[in-house]
């Protein structure tokens, strides 16, 4: 199973990443190593080119860090097999700032929301089985829910409370939150729109279109019981807020700031996802935890700060 990554760069750190970047055929390879893990041999034949060059266009992944080989035995000997580090690169061109930055991440899975609205189609499910009784919402209210690795819903939204302990002295300067989503429709369409927006302590940061309830390939972390008939996996969305302006994926969205937020240290940070009822597409949405979908990971939240980092009391 593959974790998902996001590796921010800034100044001269990018600069390698850059260079690996600048060729077709590299990233070609990152593509191909996106799907599975593929030995040299296998990227040669998909890639047209000879092994002795897929070689060296790997060696300088490997140099600026975005795969990863090992090697292992095989039927044909020891190949070398390799692997995608990173999902996601995140480049900043900020203004050098000697203050100390720190980042402070929540992981919560999916079913430990403290409020939820929804409407069938719509249920949960844990890697082992569904949890209640499917399109009826009185399974959101059971117990088994904490253990959801995926829920879905046609309409409505759902609401989590994240802890925040940063430093009270400590300024916070973004925010990020990080999830696999996509729409929700009886069984799966890939052509299924739906607006899903996100809040945060009760102000709107942003609204992404969602193309579909997404199927037809299954999802890399499903468990077996899972059927091809069901939805498979969603996209990495990251939804960021910072004293400019609000985005997701880096594209401006809204006029949202942090300070329009009020995150403040020490006290909790309210996050809720869902479709507006007057959305123009009233698509539902499916969130994954890292026992579905493609990406191993639940919601991420991540508060980015600046000042002395807090010490641990042991």
């Amino acid at each position: 199973m593959r974790s998902s990554h996001i590796l921010e760069l800034g100044g001269v750190q990018s600069v390698p990443v850059f260079k690996a970047l600048a060729s077709e055929a590299r990233v070609r390879i990152l593509a191909l190593l996106a799907e599975k893990e593929r030995n040299i041999n296998e990227l040669s034949e998909v890639l047209q080119l000879s092994q002795p060059s897929v070689t060296k266009h790997v060696q300088t992944l490997e140099e600026a860090g975005l795969v990863e080989g090992r090697y292992v035995g095989g039927v044909q000997g020891t190949q070398k097999v390799c692997r995608l580090v990173y999902d996601r690169f995140i480049v900043g061109f900020e203004s050098e700032d000697p203050t100390e930055e720190n980042v402070a991440e929540v992981s919560m899975p999916v079913g430990l929301y403290s409020r939820a609205e929804v409407r069938p189609t719509c249920g949960l499910a844990t890697p082992h089985g569904l949890i209640g009784y499917l399109d009826d919402p009185v399974s959101f209210h059971f117990p088994e829910r904490s253990q959801a690795e995926v829920l879905w819903t046609a309409a409505g939204f759902v609401e989590y409370v994240f802890p925040n302990t940063i430093p009270t002295s400590a300024q916070i300067d973004r925010l990020d939150l990080a999830m696999e989503v996509c729409s929700e429709t009886p069984g799966y369409n890939n052509e299924f729109p739906s607006d899903i927006t996100v809040w945060v302590n009760d102000v709107e940061v942003g609204t992404w279109r969602s193309p579909g309830d997404m199927g037809g390939r299954r999802g890399r972390l499903n468990p077996q019981w899972w059927g091809d008939n069901m939805n498979q996996y969603g996209f990495l969305k990251v939804w960021t807020v910072d004293s400019k302006g609000s985005y997701i994926d880096g594209v401006r969205v809204g006029d949202a700031t942090i300070s329009d937020l009020k995150v403040e240290p020490w006290k909790p940070t309210v996050v809720r996802i869902g479709v507006k009822p007057d959305a123009e597409n009233q698509g539902g949405f499916t969130l994954f935890g890292k026992g579905f979908g493609n990406y191993e990971q639940d919601l991420v939240l991540r508060l980015h700060h600046t000042g002395r980092p807090r010490t641990s009391q042991r």
